[in-house]
């Protein structure tokens, strides 16, 4: 019967956690995947209960959908996570009574840019509810933004969500012309005014805006000025981070999440010629950084 360090070495988990959802899977020694599990929000910056609840159940489930009759307790996880950049919460994880038999804790930035590149040097520029630039070449890690939302994270998903709220905020009191913007974010929110519109989105977290972004490039593809404006502004950001990473030359550099089909058409064409395909998912990322944890053990 194989011991519990040899369940542990031949399945692992891979686990990618960010500000919309978190997805786990499970692998073989030969990094077949074997189950796959989508949770809530799992970035500790906007709640730690809500993190871990969501790592737990996008392993859990899996775990589930592999159909080994396994549990967590008998996996080795390698977790990427947003927001443990921040060396106060990266404490936090740390030191959390995880459910997993080992657990081999990296940022998301490290296990999506491990990923992209097969384990390979590289570098990563991450458009997704939040956005960053991030390479690791001979060992070093380099990091451009990645602070935050709202004060960061310019050309994420949540940013053009937010300039969409704020342009039709303004609109709507006459200081801006009105938009194709107005129409598309009112029927998505369910909204008549100004005043609703407020009562619908005060306080409310980066994932929430980042779900208004798609409508922004629609408007732009069919034309609208106001869109293009905004988009142009937030594909000239990323281009800018993509040349501050290339000096670090970095092998390869890929644009990578969810918002990548829709941004990537408006980046600077030197920046799109540089580009190349991502080779994993980040997920896959977390299994490359928890196999490189095994070796050093």
């Amino acid at each position: 019967m194989p011991s519990s360090s040899d369940i542990n070495n031949t399945y692992l988990l891979g686990i990618d956690g960010g500000g919309s959802k978190c997805k786990a899977i499970i692998v073989d020694a030969d990094n077949n995947v074997l189950g796959e599990g989508i949770s809530g929000p799992a970035n500790p910056l906007h709640g730690f209960e809500q993190a871990v609840n969501s790592i737990t159940e996008s392993a859990q489930r899996a775990l589930e959908n592999s159909g080994l009759d396994l549990q967590l307790k008998d996996l080795t996880a390698g977790v990427g996570l947003a927001g443990v950049n921040l060396p106060a919460l990266f404490e936090q994880m740390s030191n959390w009574a995880h459910p997993f038999g080992q657990m081999f804790l990296a940022t998301d930035l490290l296990i999506a840019c491990l990923a992209a590149h097969n384990g390979s040097d590289g570098a990563v520029m991450i458009t997704g509810t939040g956005s960053c630039g991030f390479s690791y070449v001979d060992g070093h890690p380099y990091t451009i933004g990645g602070h935050g939302f709202p004060h960061g994270d310019k050309g994420s998903g949540a940013w053009f969500g937010f300039q969409a709220a704020n342009y039709v905020l303004m609109s709507l009191d006459g200081l801006k012309e009105p938009s194709s913007i107005n129409e598309k974010l009112l029927t998505l929110l369910g909204i008549d005014n100004g005043l609703e519109m407020v009562e619908v989105i005060a306080g409310k977290p980066a994932a929430f805006y980042a779900k208004m972004a798609n409508l922004v490039f629609d408007a732009a593809e069919e034309g609208d000025a106001e869109a293009i404006a905004i988009v142009k502004e937030g594909a000239g950001y990323i281009s800018g981070v993509a040349r501050q990473l290339a000096k670090q030359n970095p092998p390869r550099i890929s644009l990578i999440g969810g918002l990548t089909p829709r941004i990537k058409p408006w980046l600077a064409k030197d920046v799109k010629d540089s580009l190349a395909e991502p080779l994993c998912a980040p997920e896959m990322g977390s299994v490359i950084f928890a196999r490189q944890q095994l070796a050093l053990l």
